[in-house]
């Protein structure tokens, strides 16, 4: 090979290594500066409890608050925000996934344009009927929690300039209820507070449920919404609490709680396929919360947990019968419990709920597709 050749080939291979060197650094500096894709949805409304409460009771006259540590002790550098976790919730996980590059903020303190993101309603004590919760003190509940959105929807019709700017907007975003959870902690199964027990059969209650939560369902869909998500009951009756009042040797759940929790399901699951017969342009999915937590009691291991039974913060049997007090100190290895306390998973427990419900890896975990597919849509 003549010299003139091998001069230009060494010239082509040093201008190629600058070229390479030059996109490595203009990769990096946009990792810096947070530059990134759109999500996937351009926004991500949030309905729920405590299990997704993200701070709307922290200035509500309420027991039911997690505005102090060690609740957040393991979110963005020891910040107790009003979740009820050690750090992020399922909401927070799908958020990520979708592609956001912040979590979705409260209502309560939510403003301007912020709100063209989503919003969280949710609201801890929460419940789908009226009084649910009420012993607690105030609460939002899931009716309160629609009439906030429908507050929202008209903030976006006044950002967006117009009603059908609006519509067109809303239509791809994406809208989780997860509602459902204290009508049974904190009304059925509360029988020295509640009548609900007396009055209902557990089939009658959960009709009575399925009821007013379709009407809430309806709401949302006349305020724009159009992208349902529809969380069930996990196993309430593998919770801590639960498992403190009522089970015998502190480890098996509690049947009549859990077949009252499958109950509901089952009819909400049903709904899904009568709202997606009759409201043809939407979508409405089910997320199986309940055969998640199965997966995770029949082989805790297989995702890391070694304490399934207890909390990792809390008084009493199995750390079940009060919730973290302020300033307690917590269990150092939390990735291994499921329970943050006597209700709530931790973070590594809400994180397996969390990327089930956006991406399934089983074909009971959505139906009847997944987060990641409807966001597509």
């Amino acid at each position: 090979m003549a010299f003139r050749e091998k001069k230009l080939i060494r010239n082509w291979q040093w201008q190629m290594n600058i070229v390479v060197v030059v996109a490595v650094v203009i990769v990096s500096l946009w990792s810096i500066a947070g530059v990134g894709a759109d999500p996937q949805v351009p926004c991500y409304f949030i309905f729920g409890d405590s299990l997704v409460d993200n701070g709307n009771n922290n200035q509500l006259t309420s027991l039911a608050k997690a505005n102090y540590l060690p609740y957040g002790i393991d979110f963005q550098g020891r910040r107790p925000t009003g979740r009820f976790s050690n750090g992020k919730t399922s909401v927070d996980i799908i958020a990520e996934l979708l592609g956001f590059d912040q979590y979705i903020p409260p209502y309560a303190t939510t403003r301007g344009n912020d709100i063209l993101k989503g919003v969280n309603y949710a609201s801890a004590a929460a419940g789908i009927r009226e009084e649910t919760g009420r012993q607690l003190g105030q609460r939002i509940t899931f009716s309160g929690q629609v009439k906030n959105y429908q507050n929202t929807v008209s903030q976006v019709v006044n950002i967006l300039g117009n009603k059908q700017s609006a519509a067109n907007y809303l239509s791809k975003c994406i809208y989780s209820i997860g509602m459902g959870s204290n009508d049974y902690l904190n009304n059925y199964f509360m029988p020295q507070f509640y009548s609900s027990s007396r009055q209902f059969t557990p089939e009658q209650f959960a009709d009575n449920l399925i009821q007013a939560y379709s009407q809430q369902l309806q709401a949302l869909y006349n305020y724009g919404a159009r992208k349902f998500v529809l969380f069930g009951l996990g196993q309430i009756g593998c919770s801590p609490s639960e498992l403190a009042q009522y089970s015998r040797d502190g480890r098996t759940c509690v049947a009549r709680i859990n077949n009252a929790n499958q109950m509901f399901n089952t009819r909400l699951k049903s709904l899904v396929d009568q709202y997606n017969n009759r409201l043809t342009d939407a979508r409405f999915i089910y997320i199986n919360a309940y055969g998640i937590f199965q997966d995770i009691l029949s082989s805790p291991s297989t995702y890391g947990f070694r304490v399934t039974n207890a909390g990792c913060c809390g008084v009493g049997r199995n750390n079940g019968q009060i919730t973290c007090l302020p300033l307690q100190t917590p269990c150092p290895n939390r990735k291994e419990y499921l329970f943050w306390d006597a209700f709530h998973p931790t973070e590594a427990g809400n994180a397996v709920i969390g990327n089930r419900a956006y991406r399934a890896q089983s074909a009971s975990d959505a139906y009847p597709i997944d987060i990641s597919r409807l966001a597509q849509i």
